[in-house]
């Protein structure tokens, strides 16, 4: 299993459905800054967003098992291969990541209980 480079492109807010959705006030995610970079493999990296993990876990799996050698959904998604271009499930304001694949191996830093 290899590691997987997130790196987050931007934060933002929709603020036709903030205004008509939204608590007053409400602004693009705080928990998370563009340029921000997090390496996961099969777990969610600290300090990164439980939320925004549930929504691109499937593709950091995918990647850190091989997916990086071709390009996602037969070639008419991403054209580059090794990458994922993926948002967390924020429908006010939305974090936009990219995914890479990388060849750093990745390390259980837990012993398995038995």
């Amino acid at each position: 299993m290899k590691k997987v480079k997130i790196t987050v492109l931007k934060t933002t807010l929709d603020k036709e459905l903030a205004e008509e959705y939204g608590a007053p006030g409400l602004q693009a995610c705080p928990m998370l800054r563009a340029g921000q970079v997090f390496y996961a493999d099969y777990a969610r990296p600290e300090g990164f967003c439980d939320e925004a993990w549930k929504a691109i876990y499937q593709y950091v799996f995918a990647l850190a098992h091989g997916a990086g050698g071709s390009v996602f959904y037969y070639g008419d998604w991403i054209r580059k291969p090794g990458v994922a271009i993926c948002s967390c499930n924020d429908g006010l304001r939305p974090v936009i990541f990219k995914l890479e694949a990388t060849d750093e191996e990745a390390k259980i830093d837990y012993v398995p209980v038995r």
